[in-house]
């Protein structure tokens, strides 16, 4: 076992050790921990990445842990880096303000705030904001940029020590960071501590049914260490005194939930999306262990029939290369077993420029340089984003140069 990582043996919602591997997928290095030149004589270490399924209350979740600080103190990923994530944050803040009648003055929390592009917005309505987040590197940026962020991981203690000195938060706010939370019971327990009594806590995070409907399974990584859906997560609040009063099904990150929570008994009534949607992942058998079986054998196929596309344009002797250098790109790298058939990957993160990909060491390269190399074609590794790439990229396409989208099926464009 290396230092950097313990294995749980319980279930991080309600304790439970009945746990069975459900999606076995290959092992990978921590997925955006890109190395410099520098390193390349060092070989990165690899953690298993099987997701279990817990058979008490259906939490679906990896058992290895990483060393926080080993991931986020140097995280390169910032919000604005994502395509139409921007536009999908200030929607958000404009629905949760709308929804809980925030006026000027009010205080906003955001956990996991990142580069601060989602609580800017929440800034924009007169409102008193912080963001805490662990990546010290965008904390200060963003603190910077006019956004307050508490270089930290999010903690009870913490959670104390912002209230004393700030006072209650109206609303607390996590957007894809419950996911990747191991303790959830501490923080449960430091966001009720924090909650004004009437306050509202969302959490946006990818949702389960729709990882295993649309084939996403590159967003699991060992940043993110659960799946949510919204079954487990309503038990798992009621326990914590707290209750989830609405829930909507939102398109981003190839699908997710984003979850309302009040204090029990703050006195909103709850919709009839919670039980409706509850009702529809039972019906999907989100918590049977054959459905995952069935997601397995789609991938196998899919896998297969990448493999044979490249490995038959190889030996043609055209050129591949890659876009694309996300935490999902390392996951399908590997899981796949494609990265021997790509020359380098090319990425629109300024960050990632002249780094090498964890554990396969492609090189990683701005997207000019599919004009200045002109390879033979491109695997798009973020295929959700395939038609936002290929329009940014129409020169590469007019000058010859063809698009590989391996998901939901291998196309060539």
């Amino acid at each position: 076992m290396s230092a950097r990582s313990y294995r749980r043996r319980d279930c991080r919602l309600c304790g439970s050790t009945d746990l069975s591997v459900v999606i076995p997928l290959a092992p990978t290095p921590v997925a955006d921990d890109f190395i410099p030149a520098s390193r390349l004589d060092r070989p990165q270490e690899v953690f298993p990445l099987d997701a279990f399924l817990c058979n008490g209350c259906g939490l679906v979740q990896l058992l290895e842990v990483g060393d926080p600080s080993s991931i986020y103190e140097e995280f390169l990923y910032v919000t604005k880096s994502s395509p139409g994530l921007v536009e999908h944050f200030q929607s958000y803040a404009d629905d949760v303000v709308k929804r809980t009648k925030l006026g000027q003055g009010r205080f906003v929390v955001e956990i996991g705030s990142n580069d601060g592009t989602l609580i800017s917005f929440f800034q924009r309505y007169g409102l008193r904001v912080l963001g805490v987040d662990p990546a010290r590197a965008i904390a200060v940026a963003a603190t910077a940029g006019g956004t307050e962020t508490i270089p930290a991981c999010f903690t009870l203690e913490l959670a104390r020590e912002i209230r004393q000195n700030r006072g209650a938060a109206d609303v607390v706010v996590a957007n894809n960071v419950v996911a990747n939370i191991d303790d959830l019971q501490e923080f449960a327990t430091a966001v009720r501590e924090l909650l004004a009594p009437d306050g509202v806590f969302v959490v946006e995070s990818g949702y389960l049914a729709d990882l295993v409907r649309n084939l996403v399974f590159d967003n699991i990584y060992h940043e993110h260490l659960c799946y949510h859906s919204v079954r487990p997560l309503a038990a798992f609040f009621t326990r914590h005194g707290l209750e989830m009063f609405d829930v909507q099904h939102v398109p981003t990150k190839g699908g997710s939930i984003r979850v309302f929570v009040q204090h029990r008994g703050a006195g909103r009534p709850v919709t009839t999306n919670v039980a409706a949607m509850i009702a529809a992942e039972e019906a999907q058998g989100l918590y049977r262990p054959e459905t995952y079986q069935a997601l397995c054998r789609t991938l196998d196929r899919l896998r297969d029939s990448l493999l044979d596309v490249l490995c038959g344009l190889k030996s043609r002797g055209r050129s591949i290369a890659g876009y694309g250098a996300s935490h999902s790109v390392t996951t399908l790298l590997h899981h796949f077993g494609i990265a021997d058939q790509l020359s380098f990957v090319v990425d629109d993160n300024p960050l990632k420029h002249n780094l090498y990909s964890p554990g396969s060491h492609l090189p990683v390269l701005p997207s000019a340089a599919l004009l200045e190399r002109r390879p033979d074609y491109v695997v798009v590794l973020p295929w959700r984003f395939a038609d936002a790439i290929t329009r940014r990229n129409e020169a590469f396409l007019q000058a010859g140069g063809r698009f590989i989208v391996p998901i939901p099926e291998t196309r060539i464009l």
